[in-house]
């Protein structure tokens, strides 16, 4: 594999730095998400990321893009609707733009009991956890919207712990995480969806927004003033460093109280075919871009089909994080290798 240094002259510098340029939240997995100029970074994942999802209200599976193309449709907004002035959620259905459901975005274990079919298993990926199940006034609508049964779920007390890469046996401690599908964080490069789209226009296919990777933290690419494209390949840690007008993060409750947020770099995101579904649309397209990544992007030996695109990441410590806030990679390797989420 080609090393950073022979990629730029950039990479010339001990620690290259680069900034980040968008922050994006998911706050229902598979459904559209929020972009953000700053949020708290915990160590389950940005606030308010996949702290819900959807799933079948009998087998409670949870139901994602790649069988319901529609619930991209969904788009999902942090209000204060409440008469008490408190953060809701509200849920909307693109193409009935006059309808919504909300509910409150940092839920009470009493509102959750009054309001809700209670706590109950739901899976995810093969594995159980708990998850608060909400009431037809809720579910009824989502499922009114996307046209078959569905149920809208909130994750539960107990600990989903982090598997694979970041399992207990990988890490040598025990993390956890809200409903993603493997880690808590995903961060992408501007300059890897640019070199991507190089390829898609080249072929006289549209270029696509690194929304359908549906990443948490997009950093700036480029060669003269970003990274190169695909250099996050070989990442391992990496921190996001307060600017000065950050500098007064130990006053903010969530933060660490440290002017730096270092993050282990676990794995590469290997990648299925939601991206090919356009998230304005819901349409997928039946060969773009799976089939250009797959030329070119199959590189971790842990599961050689799968092309790869963005690295997952596990926060160390908690704090803000905003955009334009300087990101530096710390430490490389070559030796990525994805573990399955057993």
């Amino acid at each position: 594999m080609v090393g950073l240094s022979d990629l730029s002259p950039f990479f010339g510098s001990p620690n290259p730095q680069t900034e980040i340029t968008d922050i994006r939240i998911y706050p229902i997995k598979s459904c559209r998400g929020i972009s953000l100029r700053s949020t708290a970074l915990t160590k389950q994942g940005l606030d308010f990321d996949r702290n819900w999802m959807i799933v079948d209200p009998d087998t409670k599976n949870f139901q994602t893009i790649r069988e319901t193309s529609e619930l991209t449709l969904l788009d999902t907004a942090l209000e204060n609707t409440h008469a008490d002035g408190s953060l809701a959620l509200t849920v909307r259905f693109r193409p009935s733009p006059g309808e919504s459901v909300s509910v409150p975005a940092r839920p009470t274990e009493e509102w959750l009991t009054e309001n809700t079919q209670g706590l109950q298993d739901v899976t995810i990926w093969g594995n159980q956890t708990d998850a608060w199940i909400y009431n037809d006034d809720v579910n009824s609508l989502l499922s009114k919207w996307i046209g078959k049964p569905l149920a809208l779920a909130y994750k539960g007390p107990t600990p989903r712990v982090l598997r694979g890469n970041g399992s207990p046996e990988s890490i040598g401690r025990e993390e956890r995480m809200n409903f993603p599908d493997m880690m808590p964080i995903q961060i992408a490069n501007e300059a890897s969806i640019e070199e991507l789209n190089s390829r898609l226009t080249a072929k006289s296919e549209k270029e696509i927004t690194i929304e359908r990777f549906r990443p948490n933290i997009i950093v700036k690419g480029g060669d003269q003033d970003g990274i190169p494209a695909w250099s996050e390949d070989e990442w391992k840690k990496v921190q996001i460093i307060a600017s000065e007008r950050n500098s007064s993060w130990s006053s903010v409750p969530w933060s660490s109280g440290q002017s730096t947020i270092p993050m282990d770099v676990l794995c590469r995101c290997l990648r299925c075919q939601v991206p090919n579904v356009d998230p304005e649309t819901a349409e997928k397209h039946p060969k773009e871009p799976w089939d250009t990544l797959v030329k070119y992007r199959r590189i971790d030996e842990g599961l050689k089909f799968k092309p790869c695109f963005g690295m997952l990441c596990l926060p160390l410590i908690e704090g803000v994080i905003e955009v334009g806030t300087k990101f530096e990679i710390m430490e490389t390797t070559k030796d990525h290798k994805f573990m399955k989420n057993h």
